[in-house]
């Protein structure tokens, strides 16, 4: 009788402190290889926040440019592209040569390559931008928007049916004096509901008309009634063309002349005081006065105030000639006038149409 004796085979087993760093370790590289939607949520609203701070900061900038008569340049962010790449790789070794012996090793490489593109505004996209004047469609979609009638005419239009507002140029001219009495009217009339914007298809394009609606109480009529005498109007007529120019061909036509956004901006850093101790500031002021343009509007369309350190609490602060100028957080209409200046900035052309654009893919793991 012959036997067999086997001899039990002895199962290897890994220490638990070396199991445990290969399970994490494993868990965190696996858990990592998909980064492309966590991205999302932290830079859409990172790059939200930082272009749209650094356009406010830019735009006080050019205010303050063209208050000192200084050329205002502007650089748009015309695209961002963020590109991410993860490297992972784990080693496991075990060994015996008469010696229990393991090794674990592991190595990963995170790489963020953000790729911004600045666009300078100059040569025809500057002409463009800047010194061609506002469209007058969208000004009229602004008042129907809700925002207020007078501050609209006043920021945006240069004259209505010769009647002319003021001018900060190098021929400057205070406005004329009915202009006041005219944004009045109008604001009064639009108010009580008795003025409407709407935009006509003809063979020629699109025409835009002013339709004003027989006022039944009596001072809404007079002030519809002198509001036309003081445009020129046909006392009788309800439906008027929209022409942009400064005179009207005839009574049945409202011509309107818009501004161009350097004529906008140079209003608006007309509002814009100059320190006491600044030469160059107060001899600006007297030049301005010497051309006449003595008088003020009502309501200045923006405060910025300025110091020599940096304000604590600013809607939006800037630095420029040794000095900081900024908008105080608090102050609700100069806040809501400065986005309107923003919002403007939009109207302008910025580059040719393309008809076909691109689709860019960005591998994010």
């Amino acid at each position: 009788m012959f036997f067999t004796h086997h001899k039990p085979i002895k199962a290897w087993k890994f220490p638990v402190e070396a199991v445990l760093p290969i399970v994490l370790v494993t868990a965190l590289f696996i858990g990592c290889t998909a980064i492309g939607p966590a991205t999302i949520d932290r830079d859409r609203f990172d790059y939200v926040t930082a272009i749209s701070e650094s356009w406010k900061r830019q735009t006080l900038l050019n205010l303050l440019k063209t208050r000192y008569l200084d050329a205002p340049v502007f650089m748009d962010v015309s695209s961002v592209i963020n590109q991410y790449a993860l490297e992972s790789e784990i080693e496991l070794g075990v060994s015996w040569n008469g010696a229990q012996t393991q090794s674990i090793g592991g190595r990963g490489t995170y790489t963020d390559r953000p790729t911004i593109t600045y666009t300078p505004l100059m040569g025809e996209k500057f002409a463009r931008s800047l010194l061609k004047p506002l469209p007058i469609p969208p000004i009229l979609l602004l008042i129907q928007g809700g925002y207020p009638t007078d501050d609209i005419l006043r920021i945006c239009i240069q004259s209505i049916n010769g009647i002319d507002n003021n001018r900060r140029s190098a021929v400057g001219r205070n406005a004329d004096p009915q202009f006041e009495e005219l944004l009045t009217l109008f604001r009064r009339v639009y108010e009580a509901d008795e003025i409407a914007m709407r935009s006509k298809k003809t063979d020629t394009g699109v025409k835009m008309l002013i339709i004003f609606r027989p006022a039944a109480d009596g001072t809404i009529s007079e002030n519809l009634r002198r509001l036309k005498k003081l445009l020129g109007l046909a006392p009788h007529a309800n439906e008027f063309k929209v022409a942009h120019g400064k005179f009207a061909l005839d009574d049945t036509e409202i011509a309107i002349l818009s501004r161009s956004m350097i004529q906008i901006m140079t209003a608006f850093a007309a509002c814009i005081e100059t320190p006491e101790s600044d030469d160059v500031g107060m001899h600006m002021n007297e030049a301005l006065q010497a051309k006449g343009l003595t008088g003020k509007s009502p309501r200045p369309l923006i405060l910025v105030k300025n110091g020599s350190s940096k304000p604590g609490a600013a809607f939006v602060a800037v630095r420029y000639r040794d000095r900081w100028f900024w908008i105080d957080d608090q102050d609700i209409y100069s806040k809501y006038m400065f986005n309107f200046l923003m919002i403007l900035f939009s109207f302008t052309e910025r580059g040719n149409a393309e008809p076909f654009r691109p689709v860019i893919t960005v591998p994010a793991n």
